[in-house]
């Protein structure tokens, strides 16, 4: 052995020839075989030295305890098993092979400013560009140095002009366009939520399919069915895909009637969903999706024609307050869109809440693709998600909970404006639902409701609004926008290891209604608390059970003497030992509430 570096030649034996071992290794003993039993009852005892099991529930009941319910009802068991797959109908496998489409959006209304960014974006990883700008931005100058051959180019919910537009630049182009542009007509979500153009109904049908016609005279598809204009209402992935369905097929009714056969209908439409942070969820989800268009084409006759998925990560996931927590939602977002199998992916700019993203949005957004194609490789496997107990049963029940709602909307008499307000209706419901969670914090929002940050700096951008969009963190971020102008006094009661999980609790959960707090820090009795109390109007308890059974009456009887008027109690209400306080907190409490009495309190 020659050449080693560090000194080593001729320090090491040459390697004689491997032998196969003899035996076979196992990994486990004869007695390491368990079954569910044993890990129920292993798991029931975790449960129950944590106090979320009794002590005289059985040990099956661990199922009840760990299971989580989507917002559709389905509900997410702990562990999968070979049980889940029994019966299972296995399809809506990624078709896609090799890297997907990183499309970046680009935002705005100065079409010079747009062209800089797409031309940027493309010279740096993006391989496609999905514009979102005004009607009166000049595409030929947004697109101008564009390749057009080379580069797709998608709208986002235009209005029939651009599509033309677009259209009329692609015929310009110096070579064939490129086959993933689309026109992106979409004139459901304009009538259904009034965006792009909403005309009389047979004058925008008469349009649509004037439209993907022109498209496919140029190459290039035609149509969009939108699911994301639903998602950032607040549907869930089930009504997500029922609503997708509906609009697929009645495009696919619009085609035909005008002498497009099913086939040729459904090869010119491109179905855009939305990516969460959920990550099962949305795996699921776009395998779903494309086991009901399939079965939607099966059903109409059509061929073989696969769904081509364009999917954006959620614009209402995100948030403004702590803005960079956004990246990490995109990058889970993205890569359970790319281990879905999304055709193209859009990662939207972790700064897209507070404005137009700017070049560091845009550049983090595209390197998040290029990341996990070329560094975390997920592009590699056709299918990294198949044949996992959790996400096949999970695309199962996502399909039929998403084929039933496309059996309420054909029932309403298909897409159509009664249809279209029972959707809305049961959106509505979902989303009260979401609400409620994201209220008690059982839906956390990292760096908004949990551990917000009171004196972070927000970046500015250049306003622009968004389509619609019912961010899940507004009613939060409303309260951060207006802070009172008085903090609260956390009366902490004895040592710092005492009161520490409690005030930790409690200053979080002021933080989140954007009201500071002031602590007393470690104190051994009443007079300790009341020299660090500075007459703030709203105080809160922060103790053990044992300090509030000791002196909490004297202590609030004295801040109250001292000038307190509301004091809160840091503990659930049936750890409560001081009775003489207005108000408590912990875990489950209705946070937005509990923050609305604290904030007007403060204002009186």
């Amino acid at each position: 052995m020659t050449n080693l570096p560090g000194g080593l030649d001729g320090g090491l034996d040459e390697p004689e020839e491997l032998q196969p071992a003899e035996g076979s290794l196992r990994l486990v003993g004869d007695d390491d075989a368990y079954d569910v039993a044993a890990w129920e009852a292993a798991t029931a005892a975790v449960l129950r030295k944590a106090r979320r099991l009794g002590d005289d529930a059985p040990d099956t009941d661990v199922w009840d305890v760990l299971t989580r319910a989507t917002l559709d009802g389905i509900r997410v068991p702990p562990i999968g098993q070979p049980a889940d797959l029994e019966d299972l109908t296995t399809s809506g496998r990624p078709q896609r092979a090799g890297a997907w489409d990183v499309r970046t959006i680009l935002v705005g209304d100065d079409a010079a400013e747009v062209n800089d960014a797409a031309l940027v974006d493309l010279d740096n990883g993006a391989t496609s560009l999905h514009l979102d700008v005004e009607l009166a931005t000049d595409l030929a100058v947004a697109l101008r140095g564009v390749l057009l051959d080379l580069a797709p180019v998608t709208l986002d919910r235009p209005a029939e002009e651009q599509s033309v537009e677009l259209a009329r630049l692609l015929e310009e182009s110096a070579g064939d366009p490129h086959p993933g542009s689309n026109l992106s007509a979409d004139p459901a979500t304009a009538l259904t939520f009034g965006e792009g153009h909403a005309d009389g109904a047979r004058t925008v049908a008469d349009s649509f399919v004037d439209t993907v016609r022109r498209a496919q005279a140029l190459g290039v598809l035609g149509a969009v069915v939108d699911g994301t204009a639903l998602h950032e209402r607040g549907a869930s992935d089930a009504q997500e895909l029922g609503w997708t369905m509906a609009v697929g097929v009645h495009y696919l009714r619009l085609l035909t009637e005008a002498g497009f056969s099913v086939d040729d209908a459904a090869g010119l439409v491109e179905f855009r969903y939305a990516a969460t942070d959920e990550q099962f969820p949305t795996i699921a989800k776009l395998r779903a999706a494309r086991r009901l268009w399939a079965r939607v084409l099966e059903a109409s006759g059509a061929g073989d024609v696969p769904q081509r998925q364009h999917v954006v990560t959620s614009r209402a996931m995100m948030t403004k307050q702590d803005p960079w927590v956004n990246m990490l939602r995109a990058t889970v977002a993205a890569f359970a869109a790319g281990v879905g199998g999304a055709d193209a992916i859009t990662v939207v700019p972790f700064d897209a809440r507070l404005g137009r993203p700017d070049a560091l949005g845009r550049r983090i957004a595209r390197n998040t693709s290029s990341l996990l194609i070329e560094e975390s490789h997920v592009a590699v496997v056709a299918d990294p998600a198949g044949g996992a107990y959790a996400v096949e049963r999970l695309t199962d029940e996502l399909a039929v909970a998403g084929w039933a709602e496309l059996g309420r909307i054909e029932s309403d008499g298909g897409f159509g404006e009664q249809a279209a307000a029972g959707v809305k209706a049961r959106v509505a419901e979902v989303r009260a639902a979401r609400e409620a969670g994201i209220a008690d914090r059982s839906r956390p929002l990292t760096g908004v409701s949990e551990f917000p940050n009171l004196a972070e700096a927000l970046p500015e951008r250049e306003p622009w609004s968004g389509h619609g969009v019912q961010p899940y963190a507004a009613p939060y971020e409303d309260m951060r926008a207006t802070p009172p102008d008085r903090p609260v006094f956390l009366a902490t009661m004895g040592s710092i290891a005492a009161h520490t999980a409690r005030a930790t609790f409690a200053s979080n959960l002021f933080a989140a209604g954007g009201v500071a707090v002031e602590v007393a820090g470690a104190t051994s009795d009443t007079a300790a608390v009341l020299e660090a109390y500075a007459g703030q109007p709203v105080v809160c308890l922060a103790g053990t059970d044992a300090a509030y059974a000791e002196w909490g009456a004297d202590l609030v009887a004295a801040l109250r003497a001292a000038g307190a008027s509301y004091v809160v109690l840091a503990g659930k209400p049936g750890e409560k030992t001081v009775t003489d306080v207005d108000d408590s907190c912990a875990v489950g409490v209705d946070a937005l509430g509990f923050l609305g009495r604290i904030r007007e309190e403060l204002s009186r």
